[in-house]
């Protein structure tokens, strides 16, 4: 009996445990996860550094700090910085040392520390800070960009002018310095410096940071990444005319000759060239490029090639792929590389002889970040799923089978999670067009549920099945509410080839709208939503979709309008890539007028009548905010309800935390109102 009773207590104890009701999180404990990145392979292959970016709620910002897992152990934090953040970890050749960057001064600068153990310490004392590095073949020094410290005129105007600049004029360029490593070096400040030798001895040397040397400096260009040689002679490195964003269509590549400081142009196409990785003999440098085509390179896809350095001639690699390559990594087993095939991210295997492209690995479904051991038999990754966050992954490269040495989804097991899935449907012009459909955990095939589409950005980005999605839209909380969320692969999407990212040319907001009109109809047709409580949102392209819809549609109870073009005119002379507008709309406003006109939302203000939401950066230069004043004014001159709500300081994103509680709770006040028909007053105590 007594092992009965016991039996029955234990049976007992897992039913009321299993019932345990599933957590809906606040908006704060989804902004406070935690989330790995940038993980770095130890050359052997037995270590792993990657960073893991923290919430700090009383600083309100974001801090991201290096761990470590050593042979497959457990991950714990190596690095805190105080006021500021660790990142770029980069490991030693011998892989007894890791580099990191830090602000622990007045400027960001290379620190080291012992896999051993020990405290980390400076390397570099550069005047205006390091902005990126990499460690030499041979380990005994850095080669790293930085800026020029500034110039007396410099100092001398702003003392007797103030703060001016002319526009697109004034900037500074970034070059190229190498430095030692010493790792056993004294502080400076362990022996007094005099200017002058003591009464009673003789002057003593005084310690000194070691000195950076300029390989590449007064330059009129800047250099925007660069490589090592396997043999530490030559660095090829990435260069255009200046650091403005529109330069990087004159991007082109260089090499540098070390020891004799000798520069020679590698790769000078008319487009934008860009820099990917060296061969392991070193005798070929990997890169992409757009050709001559200055005119529709935002949105078609890039040609791979191999140029011999000896020769000069170049080979072309994966030409029957139609996507774009990411984290591409040139190892003595291959050219792997990353790319989207719908909403799937996948490795692949490029043949360096052949050029032929084949998968490599493909679950987790999304994968980043590639990182190998020296060899390239080990290779570690991010990977995320449907129903699983981002963790650090790693797997032998004979044969994909990946394994997680992490384990942050642990953070939501206690949560209420919706259900995600792709679906597909047809669009006016006969496009397939695929989305996301996110479903409550309770979800009832009976039920008509409300429907929030929510539109991503880009408009070369890309949704995909993710258990908590949404940046600054509750997702969670309204599916956990009861209702239904679209996410959109609408034309000119990633994932889906160059022809499908070339549909939206000339047809921006118009073929976009139509392919959300069609998916509301796809679900409509299916008897799952309820068409009397709609919704859409978006933020940059997804923005400029929603605000299309607020002036040309009245299907939808109410829209969000985050950081949205309205006019293409104004967003043309104030935008920061004026490019993108002459590619997608094929010309400038001044002879395109008719074009410029149809797919403006202000063309179509005068049948505005959805209540609007408009959240927007004060200080956004990719979408000035006069656009979201120009929509506002419109919606009010109308007499639709609108608001805009301005977060100060920000530019195109909201980049700190509780300026994205205050936006997600913005969002969730507005359709809570017109889709539930509840006054939400936003918390102030706490």
């Amino acid at each position: 009996m007594k092992l009965i009773f016991t039996v029955l207590s234990f049976l007992l104890l897992c039913s009321l445990g299993a019932q345990t009701p599933k957590k809906n999180p606040s908006f704060e404990e989804i902004i406070s996860l935690r989330s790995p990145g940038n993980p770095q392979l130890s050359p052997d292959g037995k270590h792993i550094a990657f960073t893991v970016r923290t919430t700090d709620w009383k600083s309100n910002q974001y801090d991201t700090e290096i761990w470590l897992s050593k042979e497959g152990r457990p991950a714990f934090p190596l690095t805190r910085t105080k006021d500021g953040s660790s990142s770029s970890p980069a490991w030693s050749p011998d892989g007894k040392w890791l580099a990191f960057l830090a602000k622990r001064g007045e400027k960001t600068q290379i620190h080291v520390i012992r896999l051993d153990g020990g405290e980390a310490f400076a390397a570099t004392n550069a005047d205006e800070g390091v902005q990126s590095f990499q460690w030499s073949p041979d380990g005994k020094r850095f080669a790293f960009l930085a800026s020029p410290k500034d110039g007396k005129a410099d100092k001398s105007r702003v003392d007797r002018y103030g703060s001016f600049e002319v526009d697109d004029a004034e900037y500074k360029q970034s070059w190229l310095y190498v430095v030692d490593f010493v790792p056993n070096m004294q502080g400076v400040e362990e022996l007094p410096c005099y200017s002058e030798k003591d009464t009673t001895v003789q002057k003593w040397p005084c310690i000194k940071w070691p000195a950076p040397k300029e390989l590449i400096d007064s330059v009129d260009y800047t250099i925007t990444n660069f490589l090592w040689s396997p043999d530490g002679s030559k660095i090829v490195f990435g260069h255009q005319p200046n650091p403005l964003i529109n330069s990087s269509v004159d991007s082109d590549i260089s090499l540098l000759e070390v020891k004799t400081k000798k520069v020679t142009y590698l790769v000078k196409n008319p487009s934008s060239d860009g820099l990917a990785a060296w061969s392991p003999d070193g005798q070929y440098v990997l890169y992409s490029t757009n050709g001559a085509n200055r005119t529709s390179n935002f949105y078609t896809n890039d040609f791979w090639f191999k140029i011999a350095i000896g020769s000069g001639v170049s080979t072309p690699l994966a030409t029957g792929f139609d996507e774009e390559f990411g984290d591409v990594n040139w190892t003595e087993t291959g050219i792997f590389a990353t790319a989207y095939q719908k909403t799937v991210r996948q490795v692949f295997k490029i043949d360096p002889n052949t050029g032929q492209v084949k998968v490599f690995g493909a679950n987790p479904t999304q994968i980043s970040s590639l990182s190998f051991s020296k060899q390239g038999t080990k290779m570690a990754f991010l990977g995320t799923g449907p129903e699983t966050l981002s963790d650090v992954y790693v797997t032998e490269t004979e044969a994909f089978q990946p394994a997680a040495i992490t384990n942050f989804n642990a953070q939501i097991a206690a949560w209420k999670l919706g259900k995600s899935e792709v679906i597909s449907w047809k669009s006016k012009d006969g496009a397939i067009i695929e989305g996301v459909l996110h479903k409550p955990a309770d979800y009832d095939p009976s039920k008509k549920y409300p429907l929030l589409v929510v539109i991503h950005g880009g408009p070369t980005g890309i949704d995909y099945p993710a258990p908590l999605p949404g940046s600054v839209y509750p997702i969670l909380q309204w599916l956990n509410k009861g209702a239904l969320v679209l996410r959109p692969n609408y034309r000119g999407s990633a994932g889906y080839g160059e022809k499908f990212r070339s549909l939206n040319v000339e047809n921006l907001g118009v073929g976009d709208a139509w392919d959300v009109h069609s998916g509301v109809d796809f679900l409509k047709s299916k008897g799952w939503i309820d068409t009397t409580r709609m919704a859409a949102m978006g933020w940059s392209q997804g923005g400029y979709i929603s605000a299309f819809l607020t002036t040309t549609t009245n299907r939808f109870k109410a829209i969000s309008v985050g950081a949205g073009i309205s006019n293409w005119v104004t967003y043309y002379v104030s935008t920061d890539i004026h490019p993108f507008t002459r590619q997608y709309l094929k010309g400038t406003p001044w002879d395109r007028e008719a074009i410029y006109k149809k797919t403006s939302p202000m063309t179509y203000i005068n049948g505005a009548k959805t209540p609007t939401l408009i959240q927007h950066g004060e200080f956004d230069r990719r979408v000035p905010i006069a656009d979201a004043y120009e929509l506002l004014q419109g919606l009010q001159d109308k007499g639709v309800p609108a608001k805009l709500i301005v977060y100060k300081g920000f530019g195109h994103g909201i980049t700190k935390p509780k300026e994205r509680l205050a936006a997600t709770w913005h969002n969730w006040q507005w359709f809570n109102k017109y889709i539930w028909g509840e006054n939400v007053a936003i918390p102030v105590e706490h």
